[in-house]
């Protein structure tokens, strides 16, 4: 098999996400996160449906209305993938993921989230969050402010969309995975690799 040289010749999410954890000075933080930020969102990607009950109970995700995994991704401003969780099952709601596998980032980075991430800034009171406003039935619409801050909110998370969009271009990824689910990590695991290999190439980072 070529996995194993694939996964020595390309920049995994793992890899990167080592040498964040050294990152100790405000210019080795930044070489990673450009801007000091970090984005954070997950994905899901249908399956068969199961035969046994229970699994079809836990994959079936009432979001997509279809039987899923989910797997988390933290990209930076270049959407370089620096990483990624293993894949849970479609039921999990995206922050019940992050709250039992929070990526570990520099304090100085801010974590750009949307509105699936509600809670994070009373779980997480140390980290850095920015999340969109959310409307309030008794307030009703939101302020000017509000709204100038979502769209500005929207157009910085454009970048993970971005980056989710480009795994899905991957046949392996972007359809129905038929393969078993004990090599679905190996595969998004390379194909975060190759991702991250063509970023770094067209940005010529060194990391």
């Amino acid at each position: 098999m070529l996995d194993p040289l694939i996964k020595l010749c390309v920049p995994l999410p793992k890899k990167l996400y080592k040498r964040t954890r050294r990152a100790r000075t405000i210019d080795e933080v930044e070489e990673y996160f450009p801007g000091f930020k970090a984005f954070v969102d997950s994905t899901e990607q249908e399956i068969p449906r199961p035969k046994n009950k229970k699994r079809r109970k836990s994959y079936y995700s009432g979001k997509r209305k279809k039987h899923t995994v989910k797997t988390q991704y933290m990209v930076n401003s270049e959407g370089l993938i620096l990483h990624k969780t293993g894949h849970e099952r479609g039921r999990i709601h995206d922050y019940e993921i992050f709250k039992n596998k929070p990526p570990l980032i520099p304090l100085q980075v801010e974590n750009v989230l949307d509105l699936g991430y509600m809670g994070v800034q009373n779980d997480f009171p140390t980290l850095k969050s920015v999340l969109p406003f959310r409307k309030k039935r008794k307030k009703g619409e939101l302020s000017n402010e509000e709204k100038k801050h979502n769209r500005r909110h929207s157009k910085l998370r454009v970048i993970i969309e971005h980056t989710v969009s480009r795994i899905k271009k991957f046949g392996i990824m972007g359809t129905k995975f038929r393969n078993n689910l004990g090599r679905y990590d190996r595969a998004s695991d390379i194909v975060s690799g190759l991702i991250n290999f063509r970023i770094m190439q067209n940005n010529r980072t060194l990391l």
